[in-house]
């Protein structure tokens, strides 16, 4: 193991130790969490009310030593409460950029499927980019940027699907859920809940960004980015599915993979690491054809059925 790799490896250590004071019992969702963090991703996170989806995006602002923004996202939101907009100076006679809450490391977008289309559409360049683009200057974003969305799945009045083109920004969907009955307990026992906004940074925003060029030197061998590809290709030749995994998609699956294996100590990929991905990475990007969702089929399911039915590297021959 190399010395970028483990301290990579320890620092999404202290990370997971901090954030699951707050969350408690959800390692995988935390691991994930930070896999896009390394990765330089994005995070959404569809879920209840009330599993911890807002506590894991404080937390983690927290425990990283940068500038956090929280929006609520409503849907009276307008584009330039997010980006920022240019107001008129009468003592200069000119106008001045005011920076919005997207000039953050950590942008926690919360019910982000509350604002309307229009507004969703302001981040799509930023979530790309890193940079927000006003009156025709462009201005950038700081390094590193991540935004962290939540949405629930069942409070559907007065809600917006987020665009194709945005979901296919984010890097990884992910889900919270409930607690098992020993961590409920658990929880339930303690004497006082800690709130994230009493965690410690354990993280500075400029080891963050050495800490992805790290990710970059992590070796995905050609059967393995072949195995990627394969999973990716079978994504569009679902019958059920109407819009398949983009190129976008394919590499972010990529790089999520090399995050996901150094953050584990290793500095290459296995199948394992692709497969462990295939849902949080592909899911969100899949369109289906109306007859799918109309007889209940899932993006997820049909994910599983194409892992199930490409074979590994090791296993092909």
């Amino acid at each position: 193991m190399s010395d970028d790799i483990a301290r990579l490896q320890e620092t999404a250590q202290a990370l997971t130790d901090s954030i699951s004071r707050v969350l408690v019992g959800k390692e995988h969702t935390i691991r994930l969490t930070l896999t896009s963090l390394f990765a330089g991703g994005h995070l959404l996170l569809e879920d209840n009310p009330g599993t911890g989806k807002t506590s894991l995006a404080k937390a983690l602002a927290k425990s990283v030593e940068g500038s956090v923004s929280r929006l609520q996202f409503t849907p009276d939101l307008l584009p330039g409460d997010i980006t920022g907009m240019s107001i008129w100076n009468q003592g200069t006679g000119s106008f001045e950029f005011h920076n919005g809450p997207v000039f953050a490391n950590i942008l926690l977008a919360d019910e982000i499927n509350r604002a309307s289309p229009k507004t969703q559409s302001a981040l799509l360049e930023v979530m790309q980019e890193r940079r927000v683009t006003v009156d025709g200057v462009s201005r950038p974003v700081p390094t590193p940027f991540m935004v962290i969305a939540t949405q629930n799945p069942i409070e559907q009045a007065g809600t917006y699907r987020l665009p194709e083109a945005q979901l296919d920004r984010f890097m990884l969907k992910s889900s919270i859920g409930y607690p098992d009955h020993a961590t409920l307990v658990d929880i339930l026992s303690q004497e006082r809940e800690i709130d994230a906004s009493e965690l410690d940074s354990v993280v500075t925003t400029a080891e963050i960004d050495a800490l992805q060029t790290v990710v970059d030197k992590v070796h995905a061998a050609p059967a393995i980015v072949d195995y990627v590809a394969r999973l990716v290709g079978a994504s569009r030749r679902a019958e059920e599915v109407r819009l398949g995994v983009s190129v976008r998609g394919a590499k972010a699956f990529l790089r999520a993979a090399k995050s996901y294996a150094a953050i584990d100590g290793r500095d290459f990929v296995t199948p394992d690491d692709v497969k462990a991905l295939a849902s949080p990475a592909l899911a969100h990007r899949l369109v289906l054809a109306p007859e799918a969702e109309f007889d209940g089929v899932t993006p997820e399911v049909i994910v599983q059925q194409i892992v199930l039915e490409a074979k590994p590297p090791r296993e092909r021959g």
